[in-house]
Order: structure tokens, then sequence, then C-alpha cells
């Protein structure tokens, strides 16, 4: 076997390989007795067919399978002998194959980029102190207080102000026919205001009167989030049945019992400071990560392979279906196709890409591996994270080996991650100055 090496670019090679004709036409000669035991023409009993007869009629079927066997055997040998650790299948339009001649093929493969040693060591790094304070806990308790608001119809009679909820039953048309995103919907509940048809809709409601009924024209925008009215005018008629306002339950102990699983206050103050402290914790470790991602790539310049971009891609993007499917949605309800998220998310895709082979670097260059500690209590983590019990998460990676491999290197890459703070000269600052409001947000 010949085997010449192009390089295509620092991470595309283009292997040139040539098989001898003695291979050929041995694997030519096994395959023709295979076929002539099997073969059945006519005017010949099975297996006295003569070799002639089968190439004729069997030559470019038996040329193909030899071509794809020779293939299979050679082409892994050819990418092991030159040294490459490619990152996807190779890619192969395999020629006509000819008794008796060199069979030569061309295989395009992408290989992993050659990163030098990451200097991580006294990485300058800002650590944000964010705190719980106490106007934290009561913007929280402020937007619990608004989820668990009521509705209560007006006892004044007067025309809908902004902010108010009303109840009303609508349809819309289109060439004066009933629309089928818009069919007659009875007892609907929105409040003004908060552009759920669609602002120029609130604007209608605005000065109408319980009782009242009107008729008006909305021209959705080009953009709108529903494709099928996007760019429409859509005539609707509005009746408008009840103005409602919101009444807000007083935040005291009885507030907490309501939530069903404390008896006062201070148990929710101190619940919600918790998760704050975590939200904190874990945002502070976000800005750290992402400060030294950004001092590593400065220094670490290399290519990406197309092949480690588009599955990190196709993760991405699959990631997202799953998403909209819990909230039983797709991607054509948004107006959007995988091409297009492709498009949206492959800058996005190919800096996780760097992320990843630059911490696999530094995990190789450091020589890190874990203890049989470290992935158990990996395993009791990723456990109480998706509320299972641990021996069900270690049955699973038991039985998907690959997945193993993954959820490994992924603990890795956080050891690096915390290997490379531990080595950084780390400076604590105050949070920027951001006004907390002490309104409910409306």
């Amino acid at each position: 076997m010949n085997v010449i090496v192009e390089d295509i670019s620092a991470v595309k090679k283009k292997i040139n390989i040539e098989l001898p004709p003695e291979l050929v036409a041995g694997e030519m000669d096994d395959a023709f007795k295979k076929l002539q035991k099997t073969a059945k023409l006519k005017g010949f009993r099975p297996g006295k067919a003569p070799r002639a007869v089968l190439e004729r009629v069997y030559q470019k079927d038996v040329a193909a399978d030899v071509a794809s066997k020779l293939i299979q055997e050679s082409v892994f040998k050819a990418i092991e002998n030159a040294g490459l650790k490619i990152v996807a299948p190779p890619e192969i339009n395999p020629p006509d194959l000819e008794n008796n001649k060199p069979y030569a093929y061309s295989a395009s493969v992408e290989i992993y980029p050659e990163i030098q040693d990451v200097e991580f060591k006294g990485i300058s790094l800002k650590k944000t102190m964010y705190e719980a304070g106490d106007q934290q806990i009561e913007l929280q308790l402020k937007m619990v207080q608004k989820n668990m608001a009521s509705q209560k119809p007006i006892e004044n009679e007067r025309p809908v102000l902004a902010d108010d909820f009303v109840l009303i039953h609508y349809e819309g048309f289109k060439d004066d026919k009933p629309f089928e995103e818009t069919l007659r919907t009875e007892n609907f509940t929105l409040k003004v205001g908060a552009g759920t048809i669609a602002k120029e809709f609130d604007d209608q409601l605005l000065d109408m009167k319980a009782g009242e009924q009107k008729d008006f024209v909305v021209a959705f925008p080009e953009d709108y989030f529903n494709p099928k009215l996007a760019g429409l005018s859509i005539s609707f008629k509005v009746e408008l049945i009840q103005i409602r306002e919101e009444v807000l339950p007083e935040i005291n102990d009885e507030f907490a019992r309501k939530l069903g699983k404390y008896e006062t206050l201070d148990e929710v103050k101190s619940i919600i400071r918790q998760n704050i402290e975590s939200g904190n914790a874990k945002r502070t470790e976000q800005e750290l990560n992402e400060q030294i991602f950004q001092a590593l790539m400065d220094q670490a310049e290399f290519q990406v392979p197309d092949a480690l971009i588009n599955m990190e891609l196709e993760n991405i993007i699959a990631e997202t279906e799953q998403s909209l499917s819990y909230q039983n949605m797709s991607l054509e309800h948004l107006g959007m196709t995988r091409e297009t998220l492709g498009v949206r998310y492959r800058d996005t895709a190919e800096k996780q890409v760097r992320r990843h082979l630059i911490l696999d670097k530094i995990i190789d260059q450091e020589k890190l591996d874990l203890t049989d500690d470290e992935m158990d209590k990996g395993m009791v983590d990723m456990a109480e994270s998706v509320n299972q019990n641990v021996e069900q998460i270690k049955q699973f990676y038991s039985q998907n080996p690959d997945k193993k491999l993954y959820f490994k290197q992924t603990i890795l890459e956080k050891k690096a991650l915390s290997l490379i703070i531990e080595n950084s000269i780390i400076e604590d600052v105050k949070p920027p100055e951001d006004p907390i409001s002490e309104n409910t947000g409306d």
C-alpha cells in the first residue's frame, strides 16, 4: 500500500492511497470463487458457471463490492500509519475498480488541531462579590406576590385603563371571512398593555366599557412571532365582557402558608436568600470561566475542524428543539428552521468547541485524571441535579460506556478549570451599582 498525505489546511488532509494490482486481482479472484458457488445462471448447474460468464453478468457488482472491502481494510490502516488523529469518519468518493490494475482512491479527513502548551498560571481574574441583600429578597417576594395575585371585577363603571385585566370575546377576519389563526374565542382574559395578541390590539381596548362592542383592524408586524399572522391586516370584532383589577395578597405569615411548604414569612425569606446565594455562586463561576476562556483563547490560536463545529451545532439545535417540545412548541411556531438556527448559532458552536479543545489540552498537558472518589462524587451530584437515585445513575453509565466517557470528560474539564482558578490572581470586586425597582415590575 502506497500512502501520500496532502495538507489542505492545518486540520484538513487528503490521503491518497494506492493498492497494488496483485492485491486487487487476489480479492477479485476470491470474490468470483465465492460467487461461483452460489450463482444461479440459466443453462449452468450451481457451481459450474465459467468465470468468463460470471464476469459478463456480475463484473460491475463484484468490482463495487471488492472496492468497498479494500477501502474498509486500508483507509483506517493508512490513517493510523500516517499518525493522524481524525475527528470524524473519512469522506471518500470511490472510483471504479479494474481487475489486475492498481486501485487508487483518496480520502478527505479532518484532524484535531495541534495546540501548543497552554500557559494558564497567573491569569488575572476579577471575582464579583454578589450579596443576597434585603432588597433582593424583597424584590423576589414581590414577584411571588404578583404570581399569587387574584383578579376581581371593578366596582365602578369606568372605561378600560392601561394595566387593567379584561375579559373579552373576539374574532378575527381576513377578506371578510373568519381566519383560521383568529377564530372566535370567548371569555379570553388579557392584560391591557402586555401585548398578548398585539400592542395595537391592546390600544384599541383602551376607553372601552363593559358591554361595549368594537370593530377595528390590526396590522401585524413582519417579524410577528406567529409567521401565519406576520405582515397581515386582520379585522377584529371584540366584545368587552368585564374589566378586572389585580388584587395582591398581603405579605405576611398567611401569605407564607399559602405557598404550601412554610409556616412563617421568615422561613420563606430564608429559602429565598439561599436561592439567591446559590444563583450568585453560579453567576460568579460563570463570569470567572468567561474571563478564563477569553484569556486562554487570546493566547491559543488554532483552526477548528468543521466536523467538530457541526457536531456541537447539532447538539445546540437538538437541545433547542427538546426545550421547545416541553412547551408544546416547535421551530415552525417561531418561524424558524434547523437551517436558520444553524446560521444563528454557528459562532457559538465554534466558541464552545474551542473551549473544549483548550481544556482538553490542559488536561493532557497536566496529566489530569479522576480518582474513584471524584467519579463517585460526580455521579452523586448528577443524581441530585436530576432527582434520581445514585445507583440508577451508576447503572445507566455502566450500560452506556460512551456516555460514561463523555461524563468523565465533563468532570475533568471542571477539574481543569478549578486548577486554573487555583493558579490565578483573583481580585475581589463589588458588583456594579444596579438600582432595584421598588415596584413589582409590571
